[in-house]
Order: structure tokens, then C-alpha cells, then sequence
């Protein structure tokens, strides 16, 4: 469990931060970028959860938000470190789960679909925005494992829950092509 007495610890000050292992890297790695990446797109989760009711998309993202958690723990601990918390392709799996589960009630996209709608929908739509970034970071950090599996079903999952909101107001938000011009 983590008991943190001080917040601050100096340590950080040159520019460096720790690892799980003790270690220290550069806060503008890109190990480092992707934990960040990982802690605003858990942050957005945040946000969406705070404008949705409860139900089973706040129950996922809630316990989206501690696997992010786990992956952030998982980006900080180098390989070869001996009983790791690592993400799992069961965690993976449950994310999958939640997809089809929500895409189950959804028509097919017939047009792409506008960040928008109802303001937990932009919500999400921001969220998976993030999370897809996060991704992008993951891979330039080299991460392992299960961590760009996560991340890219997390990002699915947003954009489904997004439409999901979105039905029950009305619909989604189509893109026109040229219906400004």
C-alpha cells in the first residue's frame, strides 16, 4: 500500500525522476512523456465521470481509472524487475468486454462522428483523445507487455461509450463533409 507523509521531496528539482526500480531518468523522456500522457488521459476519465450519473459507464471508467493506475505502475518499472505489477491481458479482455457490451445497442456508423453532444459525451471524446495519445507516447517509450493493447481498447471504448451517451440525448453528432464551405 502507499503511505505518502510529504508531498514534495526535492529529489525532482534537477530535473529528474525516480523509477520504481530507484532509478532516476529525465523528466522529458519518452518513459516519462507516456506516464504523463497516462495521468491526463485518467485525469479526463475523471471529468467524464463527474457529469455522468451513475450506471455502467461510470462503474467501467472507475475501474478503467485503477487500471491506469496499474499501467502507470507498469510504464515505471523497468523489464526484468521481478514481481512487477504489470497489465494483463485479462484487463484487456474486460475492456473488450465493456466495448461489446455498450456497442451491442449502437447502430453502425454510417458517417464519422463529431467530439461533441452532451457534455459527458465531449467529456469522453476529450478522454479518448488523450488516451490515444497516451498511446502514441507508450510506443515512442518502447513500452511492453500489455500496455499498447490497454490503451487501444481504452481509447475504443471512450469513443463507443461517447455514442453511447450521446443516443440516449438523441444521437450521435455526424461529420458533413464540406457543410461549411
Amino acid at each position: 500500500m502507499v503511505k505518502l507523509n510529504k508531498i514534495y521531496t526535492r529529489t525532482g528539482d534537477d530535473g529528474t525522476t525516480g523509477l520504481a526500480d530507484g532509478s532516476r531518468v529525465s523528466k522529458t523522456g519518452a518513459r516519462m512523456a507516456a506516464i504523463g500522457d497516462v495521468d491526463e488521459a485518467n485525469s479526463a476519465i475523471g471529468v467524464a465521470l463527474a457529469l455522468l450519473p451513475e450506471g455502467p459507464v461510470a462503474a467501467a471508467l472507475t475501474r478503467f481509472q485503477n487500471d491506469l493506475f496499474d499501467l502507470g505502475a507498469d510504464l515505471a518499472t523497468p523489464e526484468g524487475i521481478a514481481g512487477a505489477l504489470r497489465i494483463t491481458p485479462g484487463q484487456v479482455a474486460a475492456v473488450e468486454a465493456e466495448i461489446d457490451l455498450l456497442n451491442a445497442d449502437l447502430a453502425p456508423l454510417t458517417s464519422f462522428i463529431l467530439p461533441g453532444g452532451t457534455h459527458a459525451s465531449a467529456a469522453l471524446h476529450l478522454a479518448r483523445a488523450i488516451a490515444r495519445r497516451a498511446e502514441r507516447s507508450a510506443v515512442a517509450a518502447e513500452a511492453g507487455g500489455q500496455v499498447l493493447a490497454y490503451l487501444n481498447r481504452l481509447s475504443d471504448y471512450l469513443f463507443v461509450a461517447a455514442r453511447h451517451v450521446n443516443q440516449a440525448a438523441g444521437g450521435d453528432v455526424l461529420w458533413v463533409p464540406g457543410g461549411s464551405r
